[in-house]
C-alpha cells in the first residue's frame, strides 16, 4: 500500500488567478511542480453556491456559472508543498485534504509531451540569407553561432532553401568543418574563405526547404526531421514566410524543461514505463585505438569515422582519453599549417616550405594517440536515463559523450541524433 492523498477544490467557471482561470492556472502549477502527481478537472451540470446564488446547464437558463472540481492525487510526502502554493491562488472555493489508499501507481514516459507546438519551441525570427548571398558571408556568419545552417529566403521571406555545414563542404568546396575554421589562424580562414566570396549561397543549398506550420504538433517536426535525415527545420507562419527554425538543440531544451525527476519517481515506488536509458541509445560503433596508436593511424580513423571522435582505451578496455580532430590541431599549433591541410584534404599536405611543417609526417608517425589524447573527460554511464545525459549535453555545449560501462570500461558514444531517435521511439 503506498502513502498517497487526495486534495480536491471545489469553485466555479468565474474563479480566476492572475486573469486566467483557476483550474487552468492550477493544472500548470502541479504540471511545473514536475511531481509524480495526477490532475483532474471536472465540470457539473449544476450547482448552488454559499451566496444562494445557482447555476444550471439547461438552455433556458440565461445566467450559468457552473461548478469545478479540481481533484489532486498525490504522494503524500509531496502534499505540504503543493498546498503552500494553492493556498494563494484559490480565492473562490472549498480546499479539502483526505488520505488514500494507493494499492499501485503506473505512469508513462512521454519524451515529447503532445500538447506542445512547433512555435513553443522554436527558435523566433532566425538568422537568414538570400539565394544571391555570397558562400563565404554564409560561412562568416556560422562561425561565431552554436548552429551549423541557416535558412534560405526569397524576397517575401519565405524559405527556398536550407544552407548547412555538410552543404558547404559537399557542393560549395568548403574543405573542413566550421569547427576547425574557428580553430585555424585568422590569415589562413581568410585565404580559404576568399575563393567562396564568388559564389552564391542558392550554388550549395538544400532546395526545396523541408518547412514545418508553427502550428502543427511538435511530435510532427521531430518525425519529418528523422524521416528527411535533417538536424533543422525552417517554420513558418500561415502565409508561408519564415517565423523560426527548430532544431535538434530547441528539442532538447525542451524535453530537459518539461521533464520530471523520473529517479524520484523510482524512488517512491512508482513504476514508469517506458524508461529509455543511455545503454538503449549509445553506438557501439565508435572506434578505439591503444595509447601506443601512431597518430597518423588515428588521423585516418577519424576521417572515416562519422561520430569525428576515437575513444583511448587501456589494454583491459578501459577509458583513458579522447581525440578529435580539433585537438590536433591544437597539439600542433606550432605546425599546424600541415594539420590544417592533412584535415582538409587538400593535395601534397606535406610541403616543404611550410616552416615547423616541414617534418610534419615523421612527427605524426613518432607521436601517438597517448600524447595528444584529451583526458579531462565528461563521461556518462550507460544506466543513466537518457533525460539526464541530454541534460549534460545541454549544459556543456556537447553533441556526442563517451559512454562507460559499470567497471570503467569503454562502452561506445551516444549523439544527438541517436538521442533524438530513442527518444522519439520511446514517446509512442
Amino acid at each position: 500500500m503506498l502513502n498517497y492523498q487526495a486534495i480536491e477544490i471545489f469553485t466555479s467557471e468565474e474563479a480566476r488567478y492572475r486573469g486566467n482561470p483557476l483550474a487552468d492556472a492550477v493544472m500548470e502549477y502541479i504540471r511545473g511542480l514536475k511531481i509524480a502527481a495526477r490532475c483532474i478537472v471536472t465540470r457539473g451540470i449544476a450547482g448552488c453556491y454559499e451566496s444562494g446564488e445557482a447555476a444550471t446547464g439547461r438552455l433556458e437558463v440565461l445566467w450559468t456559472n457552473l461548478p469545478i472540481r479540481i481533484y489532486i492525487v498525490l504522494p503524500a510526502m509531496e502534499t505540504e508543498t503543493v498546498l503552500n502554493g494553492l493556498n494563494g491562488m484559490v480565492g473562490d472555493g472549498i480546499v479539502a485534504l483526505h488520505d488514500l489508499k494507493v494499492l499501485s501507481h503506473r505512469a508513462r514516459n512521454a519524451f515529447f509531451p503532445r500538447q506542445l507546438l512547433v512555435r513553443d519551441v522554436m527558435t523566433p525570427e532566425p538568422r537568414r540569407v538570400t539565394a544571391e548571398t555570397s558562400l563565404m558571408d554564409v560561412v562568416e556568419m556560422l562561425l561565431p553561432s552554436i548552429f551549423t545552417g541557416l535558412p534560405v529566403t526569397d524576397d517575401r521571406g519565405r524559405p527556398v532553401g536550407v544552407i548547412t555545414q555538410g552543404d558547404l563542404i559537399r557542393k560549395g568546396n568548403l574543405p573542413l568543418r566550421l569547427g576547425l575554421l574557428a580553430e585555424s589562424d585568422p590569415n589562413r580562414r581568410e585565404s580559404l574563405l576568399k575563393p567562396l566570396a564568388s559564389r552564391q549561397a542558392a550554388a550549395a543549398m538544400t532546395a526545396p526547404a523541408v518547412t514545418i506550420a508553427e502550428d502543427r504538433p511538435l511530435t510532427e517536426a521531430v518525425e519529418l526531421m528523422l524521416t528527411r535525415g535533417v538536424k533543422r527545420l525552417p517554420v513558418v507562419d500561415d502565409a508561408g514566410r519564415l517565423s523560426g527554425m527548430v532544431s535538434r538543440l530547441d528539442i532538447f531544451r525542451t524535453v530537459m524543461r518539461e521533464a520530471p525527476d523520473w529517479n524520484a519517481f523510482g524512488a517512491q515506488e512508482i513504476q514508469v514505463a517506458p524508461l529509455k536509458r543511455v545503454g538503449d541509445v549509445l553506438r557501439r560503433d565508435a572506434h578505439v585505438v591503444s595509447p601506443e596508436t601512431p597518430l597518423d593511424a588515428v588521423i585516418r580513423i577519424i576521417d572515416d569515422n562519422d561520430i569525428q571522435r576515437v575513444a583511448v582505451v587501456d589494454d583491459d578496455g578501459r577509458l583513458l582519453g579522447v581525440i578529435s580532430d580539433r585537438d590536433l590541431l591544437r597539439y600542433f599549433q606550432p605546425a599546424q599549417e600541415g594539420v590544417w591541410r592533412l584535415l582538409a584534404k587538400v593535395k601534397h599536405p606535406f610541403r616543404q616550405d611550410a616552416g615547423p611543417a616541414g617534418d610534419l609526417q615523421q612527427r605524426l608517425a613518432d607521436v601517438t594517440a597517448g600524447d595528444v589524447m584529451i583526458t579531462d573527460l565528461i563521461t556518462v554511464h550507460e544506466a543513466m536515463l537518457i533525460e539526464v545525459a541530454i541534460g549534460i549535453m545541454i549544459d556543456k555545449g556537447l553533441k556526442r559523450l563517451p559512454v562507460i560501462d559499470g567497471d570503467g570500461r569503454f562502452a561506445g558514444m551516444i549523439t544527438r541524433d541517436s538521442l533524438l531517435r530513442t527518444g522519439f521511439g520511446g514517446s509512442e
